[in-house]
């Protein structure tokens, strides 16, 4: 219990208690909630949202789409890794039936969600329609927690939960993309982006292993990593966020284009794991120093994002977590056995097929991705807030799922 805590502490304590705060805050005041969320920091500043032909930077802003940058980098980084690496996690067939189940579990949230809308009418559908994607988010901190709480740290489900939770973050990332621009669409600003990645890898990484080619002291090479060190990507990183807020897609994936440019070990040790920290490579060691102040981050994320009265449940309360709880366990079971059985791709050992209804249970604690999403699928109003309910309350598919891990009789394994 005691490492179950020290992971709740290092990853998702101050997210839940900045979400607590806002709920407690805008039930007893909600105009001054509403002010603080909206405090402007600087009026016609060069970056924020735009108002009356300028740009103001309101404190939602500064933490949605320019900190968030840096949560999502870190997701990002262990995508990326997970692809790359020759023992990277989403490689080869071991990543082949959790690939597969990723997938069911976002068809299924789509598909109950959209049914459940279009049962519901015309107007309702119309209405709600757009955050189709709020319900297909899993939260991989949350989840590997209750993951391991329900599974104990050696189940093999645990690591079958990580590569969907990874496979979901790297989905998650490519619909924000092309479906949910912040602006007007101007493409020609993600080649900005892209020449700053390409000029900080040429310049910073491929120049000076080049310079050094055939010299084993690597002196261009270890005076580019103890003199500038993250300075290059920092300032590409800045570059990069900038190109994509003017091309319309959301800058909080911003940083996404620098992350394979930044040097990375020969192997990873997996997500959340304290080994990395180990690790002298540049890479993980931004990882490892972002750590500290994406937590604050995550603290005010849900600070000025949570704080939804109770009197705002509606219709797409409903629908997300009938996307999370019912749509999550049955496209993630369905798809699963589809690539475990007909198509002979198998299970990890020692993991049973009616361990997937579990899984599915556990992804669909959607919170951090799902609020995120919610923000920027609606416009501030009812049909926003009553979706942001429903990512609030897919906490329950923690109580949920370790119900079901009751019923169906899994068998911890401790770590």
């Amino acid at each position: 219990m005691y490492r179950v805590w020290s992971f709740l502490t290092n990853y998702s304590l101050l997210l839940i208690i900045g979400a607590l705060i806002a709920l407690v805050w805008a039930n007893l005041d909600y105009d001054s909630y509403h002010h603080f969320v909206e405090f402007k920091i600087w009026d016609h500043a060069p970056i924020g949202h735009l108002h009356d032909g300028h740009r103001t930077l309101t404190l939602h802003y500064l933490v949605n789409d320019v900190l968030m940058a840096f949560f999502f980098a870190i997701a990002a980084k262990e995508v990326w890794e997970a692809v790359i690496l020759k023992n990277g996690s989403l490689r080869g067939k071991k990543a082949a039936t959790p690939l597969f189940a990723t997938l069911g579990g976002m068809v299924g949230p789509i598909s109950v969600y959209l049914g459940l809308a279009l049962l519901l009418g015309s107007d309702t559908y119309n209405a709600v329609a757009n955050g189709w994607a709020i319900p297909t988010a899993t939260d991989i901190a949350f989840s590997y927690l209750v993951g391991r709480i329900v599974f104990g740290a050696g189940h093999p489900a645990v690591r079958f939960l990580l590569l969907l939770a990874i496979a979901d973050d790297a989905a998650g990332l490519i619909i924000l993309a092309v479906f949910y621009p912040s602006g007007e669409l101007a493409p020609a600003w993600l080649l900005f982006s892209a020449g700053a990645a390409i000029a900080v890898y040429l310049l910073a990484n491929w120049l000076p292993r080049r310079l050094d080619r055939g010299n084993q002291a690597r002196p261009t090479s270890t005076w580019v990593r103890t003199r500038l060190h993250f300075l290059p990507y920092f300032i590409a990183a800045c570059l990069s966020w900038y190109g994509f807020m003017r091309s319309g897609l959301h800058p909080a994936l911003g940083l996404l284009p620098i992350v394979p440019t930044i040097p990375h070990a020969d192997r990873a040790f997996g997500i959340f794991a304290e080994a990395e920290k180990y690790l002298t490579d540049l890479l993980n060691q931004i990882e490892h120093g972002l750590k500290g102040p994406v937590e604050i981050v995550l603290f005010f994320f849900g600070l000025l994002n949570a704080g939804v009265q109770f009197s705002s449940i509606g219709d797409a309360t409903w629908l997300v977590l009938a996307g999370l709880l019912i749509g999550k366990p049955v496209g993630i079971l369905i798809f699963g056995w589809i690539a475990a059985g007909p198509l002979r791709l198998g299970l990890p050992q020692g993991m049973r097929t009616v361990d997937l209804i579990v899984i599915g249970c556990v992804a669909a604690i959607g919170f951090t991705v799902s609020l995120f999403v919610a923000s920027v699928a609606f416009a501030p109003g009812d049909v926003q807030d009553a979706a942001k309910m429903g990512a609030l309350f897919s906490f329950a598919a923690a109580i949920v799922s370790i119900i079901a891990g009751i019923l169906l009789r899994v068998q911890k394994q401790p770590g």
